[in-house]
């Protein structure tokens, strides 16, 4: 599922992740994460979207295969970093175990919804995200292959 190569034109913006991320996202929710009739420049609407979108495997020890332009301002990394970054990282050592229960919540339950949580970016500033919503990753097959979470609501943690 990873792609190393950051999403552009040449590669589609890697529409099928995008697709993958869209859908799933409707099916557990019922809710359109993208409103645009535009199937073919989903990759490009995702990677652009004003909302940070991101997405991990379902390895033992999950890491990031997608993180849009928004998720990589907020979590101050570059493509590459970010795609190699196990998501446990996103958090803090201390709410590590928080996180990994929202993770099993939603792995039984499909998603959630209005997460709040702090995370911490490459440069070791903390910040509270609010209202995210997390879900299951489902393929054609209806196999579970990761989890993705989109939030727009990023506040600053004072130490």
């Amino acid at each position: 599922m990873m792609h190393a190569e950051e999403p552009c034109q040449a590669n589609n913006y890697h529409n099928e992740i995008a697709h993958l991320i869209v859908n799933s996202h409707q099916q557990w929710t019922g809710k359109h994460l993208i409103l645009s009739k535009e199937e073919r420049h989903l990759g490009r609407i995702l990677y652009e979207a004003p909302f940070v979108i991101l997405a991990h495997d379902r390895a033992v020890d999950p890491v990031f295969f997608y993180g849009n332009l928004m998720a990589q301002q907020v979590f101050e990394m570059t493509w590459a970093e970010l795609i190699q970054l196990p998501s446990r990282y996103s958090a803090e050592f201390a709410n590590q175990a928080a996180r990994q229960y929202l993770l099993d919540q939603v792995a039984s339950k499909g998603f959630i919804d209005n997460y709040t949580g702090t995370r911490i970016s490459k440069t070791g500033r903390r910040f509270q995200i609010e209202n995210a919503t997390v879900w299951n990753l489902m393929n054609q097959d209806n196999e579970h292959i990761g989890q993705a979470a989109t939030f727009k609501e990023v506040l600053p943690v004072s130490d």
